[in-house]
């Protein structure tokens, strides 16, 4: 006999009864719906009977039974029962006097119950109907059946209330639709709005078949510190934290990438690592302080190289997540069918804008050609920087297909190798799909002389008055002089990613907590 029907039959508590002060849970800040609810609470409590029990065992999940069973007709059913218990969140039901049908989802899906007095007994059917309501963690034990409409259900034998939802779930069919309420009570959303829950699965999946792509290239999985002496790696502003015990400041790393090339120094030729990032910038529908990527390493290879494998990798996955090439992404259908368009950097910037060849190397004529779009001007007022403000403001929202942009300028890549017909470039490239930087690798520089003196001009800009400049790491430069191989090394974005493969509009749809202000 379970502890309800010890309750209901009054044959003795099994616990004593609980004082439950309904003023000292500030009963004014819940709605009357919710007092409602905590009443019924305090009235179970106060009879002994225990509303969040932890001792029912669910045997079989709504999804496997509508799969498993989706061929029994009712004369199958009837002829070879099949005794089910399931358990989750009651989203709805209809009452029909003494018996009810009730909708139960778990995170396989839903399935139906019928929940009727001759079937529980007068006494256990009285407190489903004046204790539950919709929303409440309910269990229920029973047999499968088929309506006279022809849908799988649970004929319940026996009704647990698990845990009590005080508050009533909003309305059925305009749900929870305020964003800023969605992401701030993620909970309420993925309760309310199914397809929230299936994103994140996509993500899951994303993940799990990235891992899977470079393990089966034989890279190694590793960590390395989020906290560092040094916020290294890329050009960001960083965020900074204290250490008291040590007396000196770190800073939530900007990228992983100095600490994933001292593996490859010290023998590890393939390493690849999924995890956070912090940078201490703007917050968009494209951006998020906090946010995960996926950066690898593979010794004896180059940018070139990553290009092939990064196409197959996109192409896999688009395969494996979605189960075909093309993406339909808000308003454009995207391919990621192989090869993905190329050009150079000086190429795009010369397709997409009216500026011409010669215009690039001069100072003057890239300024006034800001000025006269309204752009503000870099820091650092060199072609480099320019041409990369041109390329972001002009060039980057055009690239809506799968487009690789190499040969980047030499001085807004500090940790890339020079190219060696022209030393102004390096050997690097970016990703972009639909007007969005997807990918960022290069051919690693492992002359530790010229990255000493890179990392000196980056100093010397950081002075000037750039934050977001690197700053100088002894360490890593020493990292170098033990020599490293010939390397490879790239970042994906995997916020942006799963943006893409399930059409997410904001980068906050695809993060289950994403950053808000203060409420």
């Amino acid at each position: 006999m379970t502890r309800q029907e010890e309750y209901l039959d009054e044959k003795g508590l099994i616990y004593p009864p609980r004082s439950y002060n309904l003023k000292n849970h500030m009963m004014d800040h819940y709605s009357d719906q919710a007092r409602e609810r905590i009443k019924k609470l305090e009235a179970l409590k106060q009879e002994g009977f225990e509303p969040y029990p932890n001792d029912f065992k669910p045997t079989h999940l709504a999804g496997e039974i509508q799969k498993n069973y989706a061929s029994h007709d009712r004369e199958a059913l009837e002829k070879h029962p099949v005794k089910v218990a399931v358990s989750g969140r009651m989203k709805g039901f209809r009452s029909f006097g003494k018996a009810a049908f009730i909708q139960l989802r778990d995170r396989s899906g839903d399935i139906q119950a019928y929940v009727a007095k001759d079937a529980l007994g007068e006494k256990e059917y009285a407190f489903f109907k004046d204790f539950v309501d919709v929303g409440d963690i309910v269990g229920i034990e029973g047999q499968l059946f088929r309506t006279k409409t022809n849908e799988l259900t649970v004929k319940a034998a026996s009704f647990r209330l698990l845990s009590k939802c005080l508050h009533p779930l909003p309305e059925k069919w305009h749900g929870l639709t305020d964003v800023e309420a969605r992401y701030r009570q993620r909970y309420l959303d993925l309760i309310v709005n199914p397809g929230v829950g299936k994103v994140f699965r996509a993500r899951s999946r994303l993940i799990q078949e990235m891992r899977q792509f470079f393990l089966d290239y034989d890279y190694l999985e590793v960590e390395t510190p989020m906290m560092q002496p040094i916020a290294g790696g890329a050009l960001a502003r960083p965020f900074v934290t204290r250490h008291h015990t040590l007396d000196m400041d770190l800073y939530l790393r900007i990228a992983p990438e100095l600490y994933l090339k001292r593996l490859v120094v010290g023998g590890m030729e393939r390493v690849f690592e999924i995890n956070r990032n912090f940078r201490n910038e703007g917050i968009s529908t494209q951006h998020n302080p906090e946010f995960t990527m996926i950066e690898f390493y593979q010794a004896y290879a180059t940018y070139e190289d990553l290009m092939l494998l990064t196409e197959e990798l996109l192409n896999r996955l688009a395969k494996e997540v979605l189960g075909h090439e093309e993406i339909v992404y808000q308003d454009a259908k995207i391919s990621l069918k192989r090869p993905f368009q190329r050009f150079t950097f000086d190429e795009a910037i010369l397709k997409f804008t009216d500026l011409k060849k010669g215009d690039l190397k001069d100072v003057t004529r890239l300024q006034n050609f800001l000025q006269s779009k309204k752009i503000d001007l870099p820091i650092q007022k060199e072609s480099g920087h320019l041409k990369q403000t041109v390329f972001d403001h002009c060039v980057e929202e055009k690239l809506v297909q799968p487009t690789f942009i190499l040969q980047y300028p030499l001085s807004v890549s500090p940790l890339s190798r020079k190219n060696d017909q022209d030393p102004a470039r390096v050997d690097r490239f970016e990703l972009f799909i639909y007007g969005r930087e997807i990918a960022n690798a290069f051919s690693e520089l492992n002359d530790p002389f010229d990255q000493r003196e890179r990392f000196l001009a980056q100093e010397a800009e950081r002075k000037g008055g750039d934050q977001e400049s690197h700053e100088m790491d002894e360490d890593y430069v020493r990292a170098l002089e033990y020599g490293m191989p010939p390397t490879a090394g790239e970042g994906i974005g995997v916020d942006r990613l799963v943006m893409l493969f399930t059409n997410a509009a904001s980068i906050r749809d695809v993060i289950l907590f994403p950053q808000l202000r203060k409420s």
